[in-house]
């Protein structure tokens, strides 16, 4: 079994692109032992009252955050606003902004997958989405249904992945732009699981100087999907740019993420843990 953490800072609801309801999702991190929970949606914050008012029943700690897509360089990197105001008129209107685009590029998949003769997959996955934003994980929850692949992962490594015949590039948020969004709603920038984006070391390094030289102030070190070498590694970034520490279990669904709430790997102790910043905050 995994390591048990009382944090858990990155986790998804039906909202965007997850399958439990806020709610839900809140009751099984607490069920886990989790204390302190962020939910991280994509590009939306509307499932944060439900999640406080879950949180306030059976006693953990909410923290308002969303996770935000970005464009840096030739590569879509997330980035994870927490602790922020999801009512900050500027967040809200960019926020929808993004999701309106989300829906453009929907369309688009569903034609490639078209031509690759899979018809129907713009309401399959919209069925999947059940009135939030589709997004490349309904296509595959769609696609899985279907029989055209086993799961969530092969869809993906088959179809949906950068350089894939069903992917579609968007031009997502800049990062100068998501860091302004989430600092301005008061939050904390987070770079979320560094090392699922597939950067040369010196794009990385690259990436790490210029979040950090926009205000970011933070980066996963335990997530999810993190082997043990990039835990290692992404500790070595955080000590070396003098980042905060988060974890979080990127947890989507029961049957298909990788690790559950709270199942993440501890923190190095002398990591400084973003909830440090809570307090302050």
């Amino acid at each position: 079994m995994r390591a048990m953490s009382e944090f858990d800072l990155h986790c998804h609801s039906s909202i965007s692109d997850g399958t439990l309801p806020p709610a839900e999702v809140v009751r099984r991190a607490a069920a886990n032992g989790v204390r302190v929970l962020a939910l991280t949606d994509h590009d939306e914050v509307a499932g944060l009252a439900e999640a406080r008012a879950t949180a306030a029943e059976v006693g953990i700690t909410l923290i308002a955050g969303v996770e935000i897509s970005v464009s840096w360089r030739s590569h879509q990197v997330h980035i994870v606003g927490l602790g922020l105001d999801p009512e900050e008129p500027i967040l809200l209107a960019r926020l929808k902004a993004m999701r309106d685009g989300r829906y453009g590029r929907a369309e688009r998949m569903a034609a490639e997958l078209a031509r690759l003769g899979i018809p129907g997959a713009l309401e399959g996955a919209g069925r999947h989405a059940g009135g939030s934003i589709i997004g490349r994980t309904h296509f595959a929850r769609f696609l899985v249904e279907q029989g055209i692949a086993k799961d969530v992962k092969s869809v993906f490594d088959h179809y949906l992945a950068t350089g894939k015949p069903g992917y579609v590039p968007h031009q997502w948020a800049s990062l100068a732009d998501a860091l302004s969004w989430i600092r301005g709603a008061g939050g904390i920038a987070v770079i979320a699981h560094p090392f699922r984006y597939k950067l040369s070391s010196n794009e990385r390094s690259n990436l790490y100087k210029e979040f950090k030289a926009l205000g970011g102030e933070g980066i996963e070190v335990a997530y999810g999907s993190a082997s043990a070498q990039e835990q290692r590694d992404a500790a070595s970034a955080a000590r070396r740019h003098g980042f905060l520490a988060s974890c979080g279990s990127d947890f989507h669904s029961p049957g298909e993420s990788m690790i559950d709430l709270g199942r993440i790997a501890p923190l190095p102790e002398d990591l400084t843990p973003v909830w440090s910043k809570f307090r302050e905050m």
